[in-house]
């Protein structure tokens, strides 16, 4: 099946660019000019992961993370300007799975997506067909074939990144796992990210799933150490 991207650039040669380049590569591409384009055209077209640039008029890049992540758990990208590392941080905490800097390869862009959509796949457990892919623990519920997180039945959006760290606390209760076996969980090899920004991800988890219960404490922090998912008692 065709994976379709959203490219958001101001720049009309990089739409045009890696618009091609994409194509050449398999991917049907829906490119707009800025933020706003963006969100009207997601509504109406919905992609598989969606191409961003940070600087923009109108609705620059982090605006438009933040709109999408109201309500979906759609794989981002961050195209960043080369010294903009507060960005690339931000961005990650926010939300965005990846990020990459101008100028790039248009050959790293696609290996990124590659590698983004296959983190995906791995949130899904489409890999191995004979794998269980719904994983139970107490009032938790994940569910890789569909992506879906519930908690005492109440569905919990969370991104293919979040996902991930999720399903690697909640596979082994009790067992302590570091900041660098959650990065590895979430993002493999294919870019590397700071404790913080794994700190971020564990609060932004936390916050989601207080907001259908607020007495949700599942989550262990052990300061110095990692975190643990909470063993039933």
């Amino acid at each position: 099946m065709t994976n379709r991207i959203a490219l958001v650039d101001d720049d009309q040669n990089i739409l045009a660019s890696v618009a091609i380049a994409l194509e050449a590569e398999g991917f049907s591409v829906q490119t707009y000019k800025d933020g706003e384009d963006a969100l009207r055209g997601l509504d109406q077209q919905p992609v598989d992961l969606a191409i961003l640039d940070i600087k923009m008029p109108r609705l620059d890049g982090m605006e438009l993370l933040q709109r999408i992540r109201r309500d979906s758990s759609l794989p981002v990208i961050f195209l960043t300007s080369k010294d903009d590392e507060v960005d690339e941080v931000l961005g990650l905490r926010m939300g965005a799975d990846d990020y990459i800097k101008k100028p790039f390869s248009q050959r790293l862009l696609i290996e990124r997506i590659r590698a983004l959509l296959r983190r995906q796949d791995m949130a899904l457990d489409d890999a191995d067909p004979n794998a269980e892919t719904v994983l139970n623990r107490g009032a938790l519920l994940l569910d890789g074939a569909r992506h879906l997180c519930t908690w005492n039945r109440r569905p919990v959006a969370l991104t293919v990144t979040e996902f991930l760290i999720l399903k690697s606390l909640a596979m082994r209760p009790g067992h302590v796992k570091n900041r660098d076996q959650l990065m590895d969980a979430a993002y493999g090899d294919s870019i590397y990210v700071d404790d913080r920004t794994i700190d971020s991800h564990i609060k932004r988890i936390r916050r989601k799933l207080r907001a259908v219960d607020s007495a949700f404490n599942e989550i262990e922090t052990l300061y110095g150490v990692g975190y643990r998912y909470r063993e039933s008692d």
